[in-house]
This record gives structure tokens, C-alpha cells and sequence, in this order.
């Protein structure tokens, strides 16, 4: 069977964008907050409630769901003083089939409503009240469960003198819908609280200098070989930190130079060149400077693009390379282009286009050279050079930093990755001619390519296996830790940090993260570790939603890519 090439890649980039976008998309809900009273009198209780309205189609997790690796509802409520929520009522779940998925899901339909009740002390001072909340859910569909996210609301409660008279507004809604008067019977469960570890300000910070950053799962030798590095100053030094603007500007459009050595590219630089016509085959060497010209343009284009809307939106490489699908779908591509490099299967281009058949005196479009450059640049990015995201992060830092000459530095990145290609389309009319050392040069580079396909088929592994966790198991495991001296909230340990001028250990985790559970059950576990962390302040600052505040400045503070990241602080002198 016979395919092409670049039909095969921009087909498997395709399917693996299509996977990644169905596991990082937000289902976004409406959520109506609703009082059933126009006011309250102190000392009294007041009925409220939550609307929530999905797409069609979409429902969310209950706050039960049956799968503990799925996520369930939560609705955290901040109330201010003077006001304590009673209870919270959540409806009755109903069933949701999904394909594949033997046992149903328990999930709220798409549209239903959470019933509060908010008493007031009788102490509290007639005015206004605000009282914000945030509910916590995973919507799915009958395929697929996206990613958690949250919806915020918030009541105003007119508390008036117990003289006044107050009116009815919506209170038969609120019984029918929330509190399960003439329907069935709602669930009542426990008020939650508010993640007092996410109400922090980032200006205690000021008091401290990052002593040293880590992440990921690592053992006890290697852990406590950051700890002691942080201690004795030795801290590693960023591409980028303490250069001036020329070496930065040389040292990205150098990094983009060298990605074209990358496993993902390298294999792909004679077959390209085939491709785009290159040299005499393009039928002059200027026509061949112009193809390869498109060619590294689109390199330029992909790598700016992209890098513009990861800097705008705040995200990183590590997103996307967190991704099992993602990974996947580059294994799976990797293996057909080794497949290829050992004829098993043969890349043909002839049958879909004249423009590229072998021998013609014009061989190669500038539309062909283009597609084909953007797709060397993802294949590039697949293989996440360290070069890559140095270069993500530094330009992120300096843009909320007010640069906007940031947004042009992936854009470098890529102008540097293009440069060889012109001159290659010009000039490579003296190639080695072809004989049997080509069939052992394509069967070296099968090699790697298949290597390649085998590290990014066990990450995609890793990461499936990942995805199910226990997230109570990773909640008690931290509870324990609290028990245990940590503390939950980051401004109260860096407070006693600063009181007690002792260092700090910031562990950032969240309840669907495999590797921060199996950090707590093993390396923090480690009597050498413990004894070496026995003089510190450690807190459990717990990142559920990296990409929303103030996780995400937090995560920004640090650098963080993933889940578990782990900073040491010392107290300025």
C-alpha cells in the first residue's frame, strides 16, 4: 500500500490536535445566582440557589461520580462575616451512558440548580452583603469528559432592620428547583469551604529570594541533592538569565538553527528537499532560493503564531506535552515514517498531483514547500528542545513584565530554524550521487526515528496510567501532612517563615496528579528527607486549575510547567 508522505503527517498532526482538544477543552457553564427573598432580617435564614446551564448535550459530574479519577462537583463558598452557610443541596444524579464506559455515569443533567441556605447572626449591622461562590466541575458528553474548570457567582443580601418588611422574589423557583419541593428529593450534603490555600497574596513573597525550583516525581538522592544545592546558593542558571539583549537575540536564532538537528527534523531533510525541488530540480537556483525560502517561512510563521498565542494565553509547552494523546499520536507517526525509511511503506507523491512527479523539468510548488515547512516545525516542537521552552518561558516572563518585543522572539526562534533551507533549495546540485550507502543511511535514521517513536509511546503510557488516580486518596494523603506540621495556606506559612526567619518548601499539587501522591507516599517519606526539611516551613499549596488565578500567578512566579513543582524560599537578609 502506498501513501504520502505529507498527507500521512498533516493527518496524524491532525488526529493528535483533534485528541488534544477534546482533553484540554473547558465546557463552559452559565451559572444565576438567586435569592428567594428581596431581604433578611438578622437572625434569620435565607433560601438561595445556583442555576446552572450547559450546552446541549453536556452534563457535569455529580458531586458523587462513581469513577473516583473523575472529578466531582463542588461548590465553595466564601461567606463573610456575619453570614454562615447551612447546608448545600444538591440534586439527585441522574445516568449517563457513554461509549465505551461499561458502567453509566452519575451526573447532574444540563441543566439544574444547587439549593444554600445562608443564616445570618443576629448581631450582623443592616447593609449589604456579598457572598461569592465558586463551583467546581468536569462536563461530559457521550464520548468524552473535558477538562475540570470553574464558574463563578455571588448572592447580595439586603439585610435590613427586623421592622422592615421584605418580599418575596424567587421563592417558589427556589423550592421547586433547588430544594426538591413537588420533585424528587435532593441530596443534602455538608456546606463546602473555600481552598483557603488559594487565597493568597503574591506580595509576601517580596521577603523571600527563590533559592532553587524542581518537578516531577524524583527520588530521595535526587531530592536531596536539590535541597542541598538550594542551601549552598548552587542554583542553575536559565538560557537567558543575566544576558544582554544582543546575546539573547543571538542565542534564540542560534537555538532555532539547531532544531533542525532534532530527531523529529533531521530524517526529514533529503525527503523534503525531494519534495520542494531543490537545486537543478527546481529548474534554476533562484527558483530553488525562492522554495526554499517558502519553505523556511512557514517554519517562521508556525513557530511566531503559536508562540504569540502561548505567551497571550499564558501557557506553556509542558501543556501540550503533558498530553498522553498528544504523545500518542506522535509515536504512532513516528512508527509509519520508520516504516517508510525500511520500505514497508513507500512514499509516492506522483498519484496525487503532477506537481509532483519525479523528473519534471519544474518539480515542486510553493504551496507544497510551505505545508511542508509548517509541518517540519511542529515535528520540531513534538520533540520539546529544551531550546523551545526556554525560549516560551523567558518571553512569557518578560511580556507580563510589560515587553512587548517578547511576542517577537518565538518568531526568531523560527526565522533561525529557516535560514539553511534557501540555501539548500540553491545549492545541493552537487549531492552525492545515489548507490546502496543511501539505503543504510535511511535505515540508520529508521532506527532513531523508531527509538524516538518508543520514548514518546512510553510517555504517552505513563501519562495514560497517570490519569487515574484517586483524587481522595490524594487529599488524605495531604491531610496528613497538615496533621503532621504543614501548613495548607500559603500566607499563614509564609508568614510563620518570616516570623521565625526559617527557609521555605513550597509543594504545589492538585488532587488529579499522580506523581505529587506517589511524592508523598515515598520521598517526603524518606527519614533523610524529613530530617534534611525539619528546619523549614512547608506548605501544601494546591494548583487544581493551573491556567486560572491565582494558581496560575503563582505557577508564573516560579516557572512551573507541571504538577508536582516543589520551591525553596530563604528570608531576604
Amino acid at each position: 500500500m502506498r501513501f504520502s508522505r505529507s498527507f500521512l503527517c498533516v493527518l496524524c498532526v491532525l488526529c493528535g490536535g483533534a485528541f488534544l482538544h477534546a482533553q484540554l477543552q473547558r465546557v463552559k457553564a452559565e451559572v444565576t445566582p438567586l435569592l428567594e427573598t428581596d431581604g433578611v432580617h438578622p437572625g434569620d435564614t435565607v433560601r438561595a440557589a445556583l442555576t446552572v446551564r450547559l450546552p446541549e448535550g453536556f452534563h457535569v459530574q455529580s458531586n458523587k461520580p462513581r469513577d473516583p479519577s473523575l472529578i466531582a462537583t463542588e461548590l465553595a463558598i466564601d461567606a463573610p462575616p456575619g453570614i454562615t452557610v447551612k447546608e448545600v443541596v444538591f440534586p439527585p444524579p441522574v445516568d449517563l451512558k457513554q461509549a465505551g464506559v461499561d458502567q453509566p455515569l452519575a451526573v447532574f443533567e444540563r441543566n439544574f440548580a444547587i439549593g444554600v441556605q445562608l443564616a445570618v447572626a443576629p448581631t450582623t449591622a443592616a447593609g449589604t452583603l456579598t457572598v461569592p461562590a465558586r463551583l467546581h466541575y468536569q462536563a461530559c458528553n457521550d464520548t468524552t469528559c473535558f477538562a475540570p474548570t470553574n464558574a463563578t457567582a455571588e448572592w447580595t443580601l439586603n439585610v435590613v432592620p427586623a421592622a422592615s418588611a421584605i418580599r418575596p422574589t424567587h421563592r417558589d423557583v427556589i423550592n421547586r428547583i433547588a430544594f426538591g419541593h413537588g420533585d424528587a428529593p435532593a441530596a443534602v450534603v455538608a456546606p463546602s469551604t473555600p481552598n483557603l490555600s488559594n487565597l493568597s497574596n503574591l506580595s509576601n513573597l517580596e521577603s523571600f529570594v527563590v533559592a532553587g525550583t524542581t518537578g516531577g516525581y524524583q527520588g530521595s538522592g535526587d531530592f536531596l541533592k536539590f535541597i542541598q544545592d538550594a542551601e549552598s546558593g548552587v542554583k542553575q542558571r536559565g538560557m537567558f538569565e543575566g544576558r544582554g539583549p544582543l546575546a539573547i537575540v543571538l542565542l534564540v536564532f542560534l537555538g532555532g538553527l539547531a532544531l533542525n538537528l532534532t530527531p523529529c527534523v533531521l530524517p526529514m531533510i533529503p525527503i523534503n528537499l525531494a519534495i520542494i525541488g531543490a537545486g537543478t530540480q527546481a529548474g534554476s537556483r533562484g527558483r530553488g532560493f525562492l522554495l526554499g525560502g517558502v519553505y523556511g517561512a512557514a517554519m517562521a510563521v508556525v513557530y511566531g503564531v503559536l508562540g504569540v498565542i502561548v505567551i497571550l494565553t499564558a501557557g506553556t509547552f509542558g501543556t501540550i506535552n503533558s498530553s498522553p494523546w498528544f504523545n500518542l499520536g506522535i509515536a504512532v507517526l513516528f512508527v509509519a515514517l520508520a516504516l517508510a525509511m525500511f520500505d514497508v511503506i513507500t512514499i509516492d507523491f506522483s498519484r496525487f498531483s503532477s506537481n509532483f512527479h519525479v523528473g519534471e523539468k519544474n518539480r515542486g510548488t510553493f504551496v507544497v514547500a510551505f505545508v511542508m515547512g509548517a509541518v517540519a516545525a511542529l515535528l520540531a516542537g513534538a520533540c520539546v528542545a529544551p531550546v523551545v521552552i526556554q525560549v516560551v518561558l523567558f518571553s512569557s516572563n518578560l511580556y507580563s513584565k510589560g515587553a512587548a518585543v517578547a511576542l517577537a522572539l518565538p518568531f526568531l526562534l523560527g526565522v533561525g530554524m529557516a535560514v539553511p533551507w534557501p540555501i539548500a533549495g540553491a545549492g545541493l546540485a552537487a549531492l552525492p550521487k545515489p548507490g546502496a550507502w543511501m539505503v543504510r543511511v535511511k535505515q540508520v535514521f529508521g532506527i532513531v526515528i523508531l527509538a524516538t517513536a518508543a520514548y514518546y509511546g512510553y510517555e504517552a503510557y505513563g501519562l495514560f496510567a497517570d490519569r487515574f488516580v484517586d483524587a481522595s486518596a490524594v487529599t488524605s494523603s495531604v491531610d496528613e501532612q497538615v496533621k503532621a506540621g504543614w501548613h495548607r495556606s500559603l500566607d499563614e506559612g509564609l508568614a510563620t517563615a518570616a516570623r521565625e526567619h526559617k527557609p521555605v518548601l513550597i509543594d504545589m499539587w492538585a488532587t488529579w496528579c499522580k506523581n505529587c501522591l506517589t511524592m508523598d507516599k515515598t520521598t517526603l517519606r524518606d527519614p533523610a528527607v524529613v530530617s534534611a526539611l525539619d528546619g523549614y516551613v512547608k506548605i501544601k499549596f494546591q494548583a487544581e486549575n493551573p491556567d486560572e488565578q491565582p494558581a496560575r500567578a503563582v505557577m508564573q512566579r516560579f516557572d512551573a510547567v507541571g504538577l508536582p513543582t516543589y520551591v525553596i524560599l530563604r528570608p531576604k537578609p
